[in-house]
């Protein structure tokens, strides 16, 4: 692998943004309809989203085969890289660090998340329809919930910090200045991501959400 390591690090690099990246921001906004929609308006965004046509086949292209790559590769750079205190800061290297620890709970995080909604999907012990209730009894468990708040701030760190990586690794972001900036703007977006992730926790935990659940539960009695 070390003969290739430079192109396996590019492509790396690259499904981390695209479309990796985009695929937690949308994933974010359209999750986060539970907090400013309500039941509805989220149960209105995932049946959009199954509309899609050819909908399983861009799920494994363009989301689990991309997320696959990164996480299994990224495994492997997290348990060989090691800090280089020269080039680096110490709060880079710190970051550096951080980054492949929350790597590899993003990877953990996103396992049991997709086993808990598209696996229970896919056997039938949940509809789309009962999606938001799911996430209800998910949330109000407090394990569940610190499981998840822990996460979803891990994600939110490894991209944006990855982010900032990207543009330097790519001469995107060249001299000190450039850095510092575009430094600020993804802490920026990390602050806002993080925000909005405990919203809409907060939001499934919610009235609106229980008294769906109730509703549902109702009818299924």
């Amino acid at each position: 692998m070390k003969g290739n390591s430079y192109h396996y690090r590019k492509i790396h690099s690259l499904l981390g943004v695209f479309p990796v990246g985009f695929f937690l921001l949308e994933h974010l906004i359209t999750n986060y309809s539970a907090y400013n929609e309500g039941p509805e308006g989220f149960q209105s965004k995932i049946e959009w989203i199954n509309k899609l046509p050819l909908l399983l086949g861009m799920e494994i292209l363009f989301i689990w085969l991309p997320i696959l790559y990164h996480g299994v590769y990224g495994l492997y750079v997290a348990f060989t890289s090691k800090n280089n205190v020269r080039q680096y800061s110490y709060a880079r290297n710190i970051l550096f660090m951080l980054q492949r620890v929350t790597g590899v709970i993003t990877l953990v995080f996103i396992g049991w998340h997709v086993y808990e909604t598209r696996i229970q999907l896919a056997l039938g012990h949940v509809t789309h329809e009962q999606l938001g209730v799911q996430m209800h009894e998910i949330l109000t468990q407090p394990v569940s919930y610190a499981f998840y708040l822990i996460g979803t701030l891990a994600a939110s760190f490894h991209f944006t910090n990855g982010m900032w990586s990207f543009l330097v690794s790519w001469g995107i972001t060249v001299g000190p200045r450039a850095q510092r900036v575009s430094a600020y703007i993804w802490l920026g977006l990390f602050l806002v991501m993080a925000v909005m992730f405990i919203l809409t926790m907060n939001a499934f935990t919610g009235s609106e959400f229980e008294q769906a659940a109730a509703a549902f539960n109702g009818k299924g009695a």
